[in-house]
């Protein structure tokens, strides 16, 4: 049975990754023709709308007080300062680079879970989250060959996405995913709304555009439901290492939509990036088994 279970949420996640992927690169196709507030706006509206209308449809309350706590705002602050660095950064790097330097989240977000929450690292993992940082600096290329300011907004973004998510862990069980997206898109939106005078005006959107971020905004809201059916479904261990599937379809993508080629520092930096990853979730897993059967032989030892 959690056999079957890890298989369901392994195949959520892959899926969420394809729809955060191909979302990604609707975007970025946009990009030349309208303003990252513009693009942040017109598809936050037409998400909000899909996501409202799904809530209402499977009864889910729609509380002002659950989004009013600290934490649920806090969260969204980090949501915020994701999406506008990435976007930011989408717009001037290559796909697949950008790709790259996000699969250091699930490295972020260990180390975040180490330093904020308390959760025991070993040195193997320190190392491997060390590692898995020096494979971001192989990507980026420090330096005036190589590096762009758009780069080290990717990292910012990485960063904020792995403080939203830390943050998430701690937002009350209780409060329904729906209600969470629901607020973000909306806040998403009004940011969007704010920047675009700011960030070059209003510009007419095209049918091709319209079509991109509606077909978009779809892929964001199936994304998020299945992520987080994939961490209800099987074992996070588990089901973790799928995320690196996105890169797959980045480099697919920028090949086949964007004429990109990868260099050999991107190629080279996204494998120490994962290899690392990989790493930490292998202890991780080892970790826990390791607790479990400690559990089990405690309870042996008290009714022999």
């Amino acid at each position: 049975m959690a056999s079957s279970e890890n298989s369901r949420g392994a195949l959520f996640m892959a899926l969420a990754m394809a729809a955060f992927t191909c979302n990604d690169a609707l975007v970025k196709s946009v990009t030349p023709e309208l303003g990252i507030g513009q693009i942040m706006a017109v598809r936050g509206v037409m998400a909000t709308a899909l996501i409202y209308c799904v809530a209402r449809y499977m009864g889910v309350t729609l509380s002002l007080k659950a989004v009013m706590q600290p934490l649920v705002l806090l969260r969204t602050v980090f949501e915020l300062g994701a999406t506008l660095t990435f976007l930011s950064a989408l717009a001037h790097i290559e796909f697949a680079a950008i790709s790259s330097i996000m699969q250091a989240l699930p490295l972020a977000v260990t180390l975040g879970a180490a330093l904020f929450l308390g959760e025991p690292v070993g040195w193997r993992r320190w190392t491997a989250i060390g590692i898995g940082f020096l494979g971001v600096l192989i990507i980026i290329r420090p330096g005036p060959e190589g590096f762009t300011p758009a780069a080290l907004l990717a990292v910012v973004a990485c960063c904020c996405t792995a403080c939203r998510d830390l943050t998430t862990k701690r937002i009350r069980a209780d409060t329904p995913s729906l209600t969470l997206t629901l607020f973000t898109s909306l806040a998403n939106t009004v940011l969007g709304a704010i920047l675009i005078v700011p960030m070059g005006g209003w510009q007419p959107v095209s049918t091709y555009a319209l079509g991109h971020l509606a077909v978009a905004s779809v892929l964001v809201f199936a994304g998020y439901q299945a992520v987080i059916q994939s961490m209800r479904t099987g074992e996070i261990s588990f089901i973790a290492p799928f995320r690196y599937t996105g890169l797959l379809w980045a480099l697919f993508i920028g090949f086949f939509a964007f004429g990109e080629r990868p260099n050999a520092y991107m190629l080279v930096g996204a494998a120490v990036v994962i290899g690392s990853g990989l790493y930490t979730f292998y202890r991780e897993r080892k970790r826990q088994n390791g607790i479990a059967e400690k559990a089990t032989a405690g309870l042996t030892g008290g009714r022999s």
